[in-house]
């Protein structure tokens, strides 16, 4: 089967996987083993019971620090309360930019926000059952200081620490930005509206740049911004607590498809709209993320549909990860975003009885991992615009279902017609195109289990069902909907078949209920 590029060659430029929006995280994961808040103090000279005098003391130096950095380069400082006024803008990140815009920076800080929000922190309460004073993290609001800059690798991006213990750290970046300052440092030319890339002109280099992105020595690069932003990380690494473990909160791996024009991208899209959001099914949609419809799995997918004022959005969700298809300017794009990485496997080196072995485990959200994350996203990605190569262009779906509905001749046999509304052939038609059968393609017997819901009696009708499929299978080749796979007994839709089978279906489940009750 044709890829969705070589099926639209003509209308693309291009396409390219990579990363958006990167969410990252620093823990001091030796604060939170039992009695280390404790141990903690003491080695900075604090009881316990002046657990909050120390704490107001680091939270005053966390904010001295985060001050002198604007100060230093001449940037404002800005308190936001809970007051909202209509004059200003919708996010901090969209203050940051309007700041860098009007003050022309294009490199250094461009602006510190400090923010009250809720997040986890430490209380000391007394036991009810010791009586001692004891750290437990509970939930509550503390002040959170935002350092907007434009970094000389990175581009525009953030670092958030919470100035109460235990200091977390947060730090975005937006992997197009990386990628459009790697472009200019290797002399390669490119378009760009906002956060896409419209076009580039040496796509190989793009390529690469964005693996090596992804292949990059994340603790290193983190733990610099993290110095930057927390003063007390000396003290903390002195008394044995260690510094920063990282993980990769939240990761967007987008596909963009660079089409010639946005007229060219708009024929088409309608249709992928369409086709994105009634006839994807939930199988379609954990198949796109990993997983399998089985009997014992607990979960809920969502698909939605949302007019933005860009364009049309189609969003599957999934146990806290989602994939979606939005147009942007001239670009198709079709991104995974990450929120539950144990949601899929990672090859790792356990410890066994029999030794150290290789054996695919749940994924965790170290920054270890952001390889997989990226091959995760990308193929999520290519699957989703596999799927989407089987919208159907409503100007050829009449002659396509013109030739379905009649009987067919080729190389000196007959093949009969189908009916696009028998039930028969539209369940047969379902079955070719259910989602397990995207990536290995099907078998008789996968086209038998779906098409009989109940089991032979015995060995005889087990007989006459397989000889039934193997019949409408070589119907289907006939009719150059399927082909075989070489070298296996697997068929494949072909992209005809993708294009016919896909019209018939919306042609029951759309088109004739709607002009039935037009009439």
């Amino acid at each position: 089967m044709d890829t969705f590029e070589d099926l639209h060659h003509d209308r693309i430029v291009g396409s390219l996987a990579m990363f958006d929006r990167m969410i990252f995280k620093g823990h001091l994961t030796k604060l939170f083993h039992p009695g280390a808040v404790s141990a903690f103090l003491w080695a900075q000279g604090f009881p316990m019971k002046e657990f909050t005098r120390y704490a107001q003391s680091t939270t005053e130096r966390i904010t001295a620090n985060a001050k002198a950095l604007a100060e230093r380069a001449g940037r404002p400082y800005i308190y936001l309360d809970h007051a909202k006024t209509r004059s200003r803008p919708r996010t901090k990140e969209d203050m940051a930019r309007a700041i860098a815009e009007e003050d022309g920076i294009t490199e250094g800080v461009v602006c510190l926000i400090s923010v009250v929000e809720p997040c986890w922190s430490f209380q000391v309460r007394a036991s009810h059952t010791t009586h001692r004073l004891e750290a437990a993290r509970r939930e509550r609001k503390c002040v959170h200081h935002y350092v907007y800059l434009i970094d000389r690798e990175f581009g525009f991006m953030h670092v958030r620490i919470q100035a109460w213990i235990p200091y977390e750290i947060q730090i975005y970046v937006n992997g197009r930005e990386w990628l459009a300052r790697q472009l200019d440092a290797a002399g390669v030319g490119y378009r760009r509206y906002d956060n896409s890339l419209l076009k580039i002109d040496n796509l190989e280099v793009a390529s690469e740049l964005c693996e090596r992105f992804a292949h990059r020595a994340w603790p290193r690069v983190l733990d610099a911004f993290g110095r930057l932003v927390n003063p007390l990380l000396p003290d903390i690494k002195k008394a044995g607590f260690g510094g920063y473990y990282w993980v990769l909160d939240q990761a967007e791996i987008a596909t963009d498809v660079m089409f010639r024009t946005r007229p060219a991208l708009l024929e088409l899209w309608p249709d992928l709209v369409r086709h994105a959001s009634l006839n994807l099914s939930s199988a379609d949609v954990l198949h796109f993320l990993g997983r399998k419809l089985h009997p014992s799995l607990q979960a809920e997918v969502l698909t939605e549909a949302k007019r933005r004022p860009e364009g049309w959005r189609v969003k599957h969700r999934l146990a806290r990860n989602w994939v979606k298809v939005y147009d942007k300017a001239s670009v198709l794009r079709v991104e995974t975003t990450i929120n539950n990485p144990r949601e899929f496997r990672v090859l790792r080196v356990v410890d066994t009885p029999e030794g150290r072995q290789r054996r695919w485990c749940e994924m965790r959200k170290g920054v270890a991992n952001v390889w997989r994350y990226f091959q995760v996203g990308m193929g999520s990605n290519r699957r989703y615009l596999d799927a989407l190569a089987g919208a159907v262009p409503q100007s050829k779906g009449v002659a396509a279902l013109d030739a379905l509905c009649r009987p067919r001749i080729r190389d000196g046999r007959h093949y009969a017609r189908f009916n696009p509304l028998s039930p028969t052939d539209l369940a047969l038609f379902r079955a070719v195109l259910a989602g397990e059968h995207v990536i290995s393609g099907f078998r008789n017997a996968d086209l038998t289990a779906r098409l009989y819901k109940r089991p032979p009696l015995d060995s005889a009708e087990a007989h006459r069902r397989c000889e039934r499929v193997s019949r409408l299978i070589t119907k289907l080749r006939g009719h150059g909907l399927i082909a075989k796979v070489p070298r296996a007994r697997l068929y494949r839709p072909t992209r005809y078949g993708y294009h016919v089978l896909t019209a018939a279906i919306a042609l029951h489940d759309e088109r004739y209920p709607a002009a039935y009750l037009a009439a």
